[in-house]
């Protein structure tokens, strides 16, 4: 069974990121956090064992603007590891 990433942690990284999403996408809030939350970048925060607190909120943000655009915010270039020219 995976560990659970501490709650503290999660709440500061799903307020930062709502608000990025919010910002970005013109909607509310509350309409951000709902779509971050039943996201699988979401899920993979949440699971400590993959330590994606590691990165930044913006970072964890470009996962999941990669989720959203391919499906998979493994296609992050956080996660893929290309650099960028």
């Amino acid at each position: 069974m995976n560990k659970r990433t501490e709650p503290s942690i999660l709440q500061n990284y799903d307020s930062e990121i709502a608000s990025l999403i919010s910002r970005n996408r013109g909607i509310s809030e509350i309409e951000a956090l709902r779509l971050f939350l039943n996201s699988k970048t979401h899920a993979m925060l949440a699971n400590d064992d993959m330590k994606l607190w590691h990165f930044s909120p913006l970072a964890v943000f470009d996962m999941w603007e990669a989720e959203e655009a391919t499906g998979d915010p493994r296609n992050s270039l956080y996660i893929r590891g290309d650099e960028v020219e």
